[in-house]
């Protein structure tokens, strides 16, 4: 009996198998559904990888809102007061700022303060 396609075939499988490493069940042991599962994780990671830029983003705003508060400012006002000042921090930056480095962020709500009274 001749051989089809033999130590390709065999490889082709393992790579899937390696990709499918720590999958429960059949999703990680029949082909059929490894490579259903490779398919479909493959996209929510494509999905998820844009879906996580986003939710960062509501992270750093809520932060920066409930920061901003605690110095009488709403988040918008805070943000309108940065464009107005010139101050081009983005919000990642203000979040960790708000964070770990007060005293830094106070001295920024005070430009912004001086520049939304101008």
């Amino acid at each position: 009996m001749r051989a089809t396609k033999g130590a390709a075939r065999r490889q082709s499988k393992k790579r899937l198998y390696k990709r499918a490493k720590g999958y429960v069940g059949g999703r990680g042991k029949l082909i059929r559904s490894v490579k259903e599962t490779l398919v479909r994780s493959g996209a929510y990671a494509f999905r998820d990888r844009r879906v996580k830029k986003r939710e960062f983003r509501r992270l750093w705003i809520t932060r920066l809102n409930a920061a901003s508060r605690q110095h009488g400012l709403r988040y918008s006002e805070f943000i309108f007061g940065l464009k107005k000042a010139g101050i081009e921090l983005d919000r990642k930056t203000l979040s960790e700022m708000a964070i770990h480095d007060e005293a830094g962020f106070t001295a920024v709500v005070e430009k912004v303060k001086e520049a939304l009274a101008a």
